[in-house]
C-alpha cells in the first residue's frame, strides 16, 4: 500500500477480517466501462480502520445467519472517478450498455446519482457489497436474461452471490432500494442487508442497494483534502 495511505490510517480489509470475500470489479474488465479502471492496480480492498472494524462486526452477525459479505469496491482513487467522467462523455463507447445501463443514457449516470464526480469511495469509508451463502465461492459470471415486473428484460450477472433482484452496478430503477420491479423475496434480502449494515453504523443511498457509507467517517465530505488519489495496490 502507498505510504501516503498508510499514514492516513488506511488498511487492507483482509488484515482485519480475511474471511470477507473481495471481488474488486474495477480491477478487471467486468464493469460498466469494460476494462480495468485507472488507479486499480491490484484486486485489494482498502478501507479506513474504522470501516474495517465495522465490517468485521457485520460479518460476524451475518455468519450466524449463514451468510458472508462480498466486497465489490472499497477505497476508490480520484483518478478512477475521472476515468468514469471521461467514459460518460464518449457517446461512441457503448460496449457494456446491455449489461449495466440498458435504459439509461450513459451521459446521465452522474446526474441520476449512480456515479459521483466527488465519490465518497475516495474518502475510504464507503463500500459496495453484497452477500454470499457461507461456505460458497464466487464463480465465473453467467449472464442470464431476467424479466422485471414491468416487463422489461435485464441482464442478470450471476457470480454465485445471493440474488438481490439485480446485479451490482446496474444503473436502473430496479437497483433502487424502493421500486416495484422486483419480488418480495428480493426486497426482503435487500432489507436484511440494510438492517445489518445500519446496525454497524452505515448509511446507504436510495439509488444503489449495494452502496454503504460509514456515518462517522474520519474524513469529512466537506473537505477537499478528504478525496485521495493514491492507487489501489
Amino acid at each position: 500500500m502507498d505510504k501516503g495511505l498508510c499514514s492516513k490510517d488506511f488498511m487492507y480489509l483482509s488484515e482485519v477480517d480475511p474471511s470477507i470475500v473481495v471481488s474488486l470489479r474495477y480491477s478487471t474488465p467486468e464493469n460498466f466501462i469494460g476494462r480495468p479502471v485507472d488507479g486499480y492496480r491490484k484486486p485489494l480492498a482498502i478501507v479506513t480502520r474504522q470501516v474495517a472494524e465495522a465490517l468485521k462486526k457485520a460479518q460476524k452477525e451475518l455468519n450466524k445467519d449463514g451468510y458472508s459479505l462480498v466486497v465489490y469496491d472499497a477505497y476508490r482513487p480520484q483518478q478512477a472517478v475521472d476515468c468514469f467522467m471521461e467514459w460518460s462523455e464518449n457517446p461512441h463507447d457503448q460496449v457494456k450498455k446491455l449489461h449495466y445501463y440498458p435504459r439509461v443514457d450513459k451521459s446521465r449516470v452522474f446526474e441520476l446519482g449512480y456515479v459521483a464526480k466527488r465519490s465518497s469511495h475516495s474518502r475510504g469509508s464507503t463500500v459496495d457489497i453484497t452477500l454470499i451463502e457461507y461456505g460458497k465461492a464466487l464463480h465465473e459470471i453467467l449472464v442470464e436474461d431476467r424479466t422485471l415486473l414491468d416487463g422489461f428484460t435485464i441482464k442478470y450477472l450471476n457470480d454465485g452471490t445471493v440474488d438481490m433482484g439485480s446485479s451490482f452496478d446496474l444503473f436502473d430503477r430496479v437497483s433502487h432500494h424502493i421500486n416495484n420491479l422486483i419480488t418480495h423475496d428480493h426486497k426482503n434480502i435487500r432489507a436484511y442487508l440494510r438492517r445489518i449494515m445500519e446496525k454497524q453504523g452505515f448509511k446507504t443511498i436510495e439509488e444503489e442497494w449495494w452502496h454503504y457509507v460509514l456515518k462517522e467517517e474520519p474524513y469529512s465530505a466537506d473537505h477537499e483534502s478528504s478525496y485521495f488519489n493514491y492507487c489501489v495496490e
